[in-house]
């Protein structure tokens, strides 16, 4: 699965992991020991994250039933919670400094190809 920003038309990430699950959702990328580059992790039901046990910074993604980006928030550190916005439905987190090189903003809208599972 490939995450592309349908406004501008830049590939996010070239692998999206889908956390549609409950131990998928609580697991996330907690206790990893780093996050590729060109990776997402789509969290669906989901309106918000933290980062406990991780090791690393990463860049968040907050979508609404659309996939229009709500809000988006950059270099969340570990031990953090991320932020509450009206209207998110599902998250998506991506390596720290993708939101800047891949020009995201909030009232863009992005695509997961090849999406198979979506909760409703």
């Amino acid at each position: 699965m490939e995450l592309i920003n349908q406004s501008n038309g830049i590939v996010i990430a070239e692998k999206v992991i889908p956390a549609y699950s409950f131990f998928k959702r609580l697991k996330g990328l907690m206790f990893t020991s780093s996050f590729p580059e060109g990776y997402a992790v789509h969290i669906q039901p989901c309106r918000s994250i933290h980062t406990y046990f991780m090791k690393y910074e990463i860049d968040v993604l907050y979508l609404n039933d659309e996939y229009e980006i709500i809000a988006a928030e950059s270099y969340v550190r570990p031990g953090e919670f991320g932020k509450l916005h009206k209207g998110t439905t599902s998250v998506i987190e991506i390596p720290a400094g993708t939101i800047h090189k891949t020009k995201i903003e909030p009232g863009q809208t992005v695509q997961i190809k090849n999406l198979k599972e979506r909760v409703s």
